[in-house]
């Protein structure tokens, strides 16, 4: 009886051991492990919020729905060039500015077409930092590769027929 009662004990702390970590994690980090990147979970909330802005969800996940800024702060982290980094730290930052300076509030509490305005207004004028439109132009193209290749997409809108296609018995065949 002893013996069981030992094996249970063990087991539960072992459970407990496993859940640990998860537990300890420090309050305001990122979800996701980076190597290169510095940033907190509120950023990452911001950039999920940009990029549901530029995919929003309709009839189709948008994204958030497929954790594209996920992604995005991966793919920055593991494939950008340590400049490119540095410049998209430095254009959130100066997003979060931009946000305050035109309407007196954080991106994730304007409305959407305020967040439309927003963005375009960084898309076409010339007047912005080199911050903010790298750190934009790296948003908008990374947004875009995850969405094009998430596994929805990939799917269920690209339907991929292996070469050379269906046979089709029936179809029409002109004589030369």
């Amino acid at each position: 009886m002893e013996r069981r009662f030992a094996i249970k004990q063990i087991l539960i702390l072992a459970g407990g051991l496993a859940l640990l970590p998860s537990c300890l994690r420090e309050a305001g980090k990122a979800s996701i492990v980076l190597k290169n990147l510095d940033v907190d979970l509120d950023d990452e909330k911001l950039l999920g919020e940009i990029a549901e802005t530029l995919i929003p969800k309709t009839t189709t996940p948008g994204a958030k729905d497929l954790n594209l800024h996920l992604f995005v702060l991966k793919m920055v982290d593991d494939c950008e060039e340590e400049k490119d980094q540095q410049l998209f730290v430095k254009g959130l930052t100066a997003f979060k500015d931009l946000s305050k300076d035109k309407f007196s509030k954080a991106f994730a509490e304007l409305q959407a077409p305020q967040r439309k305005e927003l963005l375009l207004a960084i898309e076409k004028d010339e007047q912005q930092s080199e911050e903010l439109k790298g750190f934009y132009k790296i948003m908008k193209n990374r947004t875009v590769q995850g969405y094009l290749n998430s596994k929805y997409v990939m799917t269920n809108l690209n339907i991929y027929e292996l070469v050379p296609g269906r046979y089709n018995g029936y179809f029409p065949v002109k004589s030369a």
